[in-house]
């Protein structure tokens, strides 16, 4: 059986995909279906069983799970970086993800979890160091703060052999994120904008880059899954790695892939908010050396390639 936290969500539901196009099926997913909406993401995809996040934690603090258990996926997560509410995005992200990060290690069973690329906050580095790490929101401190905690549980010596890797998760886009709302790619509100209004909006110049310069690094979710199969297919391998294309692009470059799968469209540019100023990361990109030296082979998509696939799958599926 593997698990799969957050498996109603975006990056959780394209893992339980990959699963099943290997031929899996004996998936436990768990997620909070408060937000209902999210079991489209699942309903074209196998699994096995379901949980409510509250009770997967109750059954692993019980040490109540079989022991059938190969692998946890753990992508679950307060993921809404405006949410200052302490207590609560440390219970969601922290305490929880050690009460199961307790229990793999425990049993042995591998334990992959989702970090973020928050954790650097304004950069300038993207590398996966300590003094590059500078959380600026309650989202990106209960990532670092279990980022640090796995770090000082690595070298425990009982439990060194049980693989735990976290991936630092940076600009995703792709299917299965229509329940994410105004947190959803800039890749599908661009598409949206032409659909609805003959253009897609960025932002004027700012901070030092002209309109529409400012460069993320964006990196398709297939990419990703494809990093979370291979972590399950090399047991062997642990720590806290990166997962972007190692690429910055433009938002230009977005919208011009997202103009040019549509054949129509234009780009309008906005007056950059005041309230960003300061607090707006103008430029990501993947320090990506900890994952090529650990063996990782694969290539990864830039936005011409990712965003009219991604815009394929909507044309069929929505």
């Amino acid at each position: 059986m593997i698990i799969v936290t957050g498996a109603a969500g975006f990056i959780g539901s394209n893992i339980v995909a990959g699963l099943n196009a290997r031929g899996m099926r004996d998936i436990l997913i768990v997620d909070d279906l408060a937000n209902g909406h999210k079991c489209l993401n699942l309903a074209d995809l196998d699994f096995s069983d379901y949980l409510e996040y509250d009770e997967l934690e109750r059954r692993m603090a019980a040490d109540a799970m079989p022991d059938t258990v190969e692998a946890v996926f753990h992508e679950g997560a307060c993921s809404d970086t405006t949410e200052w509410d302490g207590r609560y995005v440390m219970a969601r992200n922290f305490t929880y993800s050690k009460t199961l990060h307790a229990w793999c290690q425990t049993h042995r069973v591998p334990f992959l979890y989702a970090s973020s690329a928050s954790v650097y906050g304004m950069g300038p580095e993207f590398v996966e160091r300590r003094d590059a790490e500078k959380p600026l929101n309650m989202y990106a401190f209960s990532k670092f703060a279990f980022d640090q905690y796995v770090r000082a549980q690595a070298d425990t010596a009982d439990t060194a052999d049980s693989q735990v890797a976290g991936l630092r998760y940076f600009n995703v886009y792709g299917p299965r994120e229509g329940h994410k709302g105004r947190m959803a790619s800039v890749a599908r509100h661009f598409s949206n904008q032409i659909t609805e209004d003959g253009e897609c909006r960025l932002f004027a110049g700012s901070q030092g880059y002209g309109s529409g310069e400012q460069r993320r690094d964006f990196i398709h979710v297939n990419d990703v899954v494809a990093v979370n199969l291979w972590l399950l297919d090399n047991p062997q391998v642990s720590g806290i790695f990166n997962c972007g294309t190692g690429r910055s692009q433009t938002f230009n470059e977005v919208a011009d892939a997202v103009i040019g799968w549509h054949g129509r469209g234009e780009k309008r540019y906005i007056e950059f908010p005041e309230a960003l100023v300061g607090r707006y990361q103008s430029f990501t990109e993947a320090d990506m050396a900890a994952l090529n030296n650990a063996g990782y082979p694969y290539d990864f998509m830039p936005v011409e390639e990712g965003v009219p696939r991604y815009l394929d799958w909507l044309a069929v599926r929505g």
